[in-house]
């Protein structure tokens, strides 16, 4: 018998970009955790047009959430349409989740510009989600796994993960100065440290990266470092949280890279994203933390250049489900997951 921990909840994104295309390659795979459900949430006609286009025929469950008629929706044209639907499909899940009818939600990219444009004033998904779920305070982290060179020639090459939180998200950067506060940065410092602990993680050793140049040089290239980051770091410090900072960004990651750290918390979104998408751009999942239900997505946004042409790799939509479940899964599993 089917029970809610069974389910997992999946919107199928932006109809104009390549989020139906990468959830009809998941769920047609044979890579799908199996022994698990998974309820579709979107449009029957725009889930059949990719279907038509690759091909393929997959078995899943569709709950179709409101009267949308996407069927002049071209792929990789932003559409004002496919953006409300998607942005209604996004709360439908949510709803779900928050009754706990669904085990996690994983959710296709939606478009940040089309968003604006049907009248949905939100820098992202991230902020979206906190709202609809009107969560208190919410995080962006990624992670992602990759391989090291072997220690020695012909050795197996060993998997590391990295895993970023970040202070702010989607900003201008002139805005970000702006936009950090020392309760801001400790809220992100201590949702990270709570994703840790239910990732399994033992050791839970979280650098916290510098706003300027070398961590600001002792105050030479601003006083971020000073009023903002260092305060929140100590007052982290002294809730028994292992956090050291502000290190300069740049010697930061390479120390993540080595193992030094369980996790980064970067002040702004490239600061954070470019490492991890270099290392682990096919197999990066985003997760939210904060909200009280388990949320994933691929890494990457909806692809407007490609949509349409068959080309996307569901690699990191697979990652994000296969992350959900494993989040729902035993301590010893989660482990074996983010370790």
């Amino acid at each position: 018998m089917t029970t809610t921990s069974d389910v997992i909840g999946i919107t199928i994104g932006d109809a104009a970009g390549i989020g139906p295309e990468i959830v009809v390659k998941a769920l047609s795979s044979g890579r799908m955790p199996p022994n698990y459900q998974y309820l579709i949430i979107g449009n029957a006609g725009v889930l059949d047009r990719a279907c038509r286009s690759l091909g393929v025929r997959p078995t899943f469950e569709l709950v179709e959430v409101g009267k949308h008629d996407l069927a002049s929706v071209e792929p990789g044209k932003p559409d004002k349409r496919a953006a409300k639907a998607a942005a209604e499909w996004l709360e439908y899940g949510v709803k779900l989740a928050r009754a706990k009818k669904i085990a996690a939600l994983v959710t296709a990219p939606l478009n940040k510009a089309a968003l604006h444009a049907a009248g949905i004033n939100t820098p992202g998904q991230t902020e979206l989600l906190g709202k609809l779920s009107h969560a208190k305070r919410t995080a962006m982290m990624l992670v992602g796994h990759f391989q090291k060179p072997p220690p020695v020639p012909g050795a197996l090459a060993p998997t590391a993960w990295l895993r970023v939180s970040l202070a702010t998200t989607h900003l201008a950067l002139k805005e970000v100065p702006r936009a950090l506060t020392k309760q801001k940065l400790l809220d992100v410092i201590e949702l990270t440290h709570a994703a840790l602990e239910k990732f399994g993680l033992s050791r839970r050793r979280i650098g916290v990266a510098g706003l300027n140049p070398h961590a600001s040089d002792n105050g030479i290239f601003g006083n971020e470092e000073e009023k903002i980051i260092a305060p929140a770091v100590q007052a982290a410090v002294k809730k028994g949280i292992t956090a050291i900072g502000p290190r300069p960004a740049d010697t930061l990651f390479n120390e993540a890279y080595k193992g030094e750290f369980d996790a980064v918390v970067a002040m702004y979104h490239d600061q954070g994203l470019v490492p991890l998408k270099m290392l682990a751009f096919d197999n990066g999942v985003n997760i939210t933390l904060g909200l009280p239900f388990i949320r994933t997505s691929p890494d990457h946004g909806t692809a407007y250049d490609i949509a349409g042409r068959n080309v996307a790799n569901p690699a990191s939509f697979l990652a994000a489900v296969q992350f959900a479940v494993k989040l729902g899964c035993s301590p010893e599993a989660r482990l074996a997951a983010t370790a």
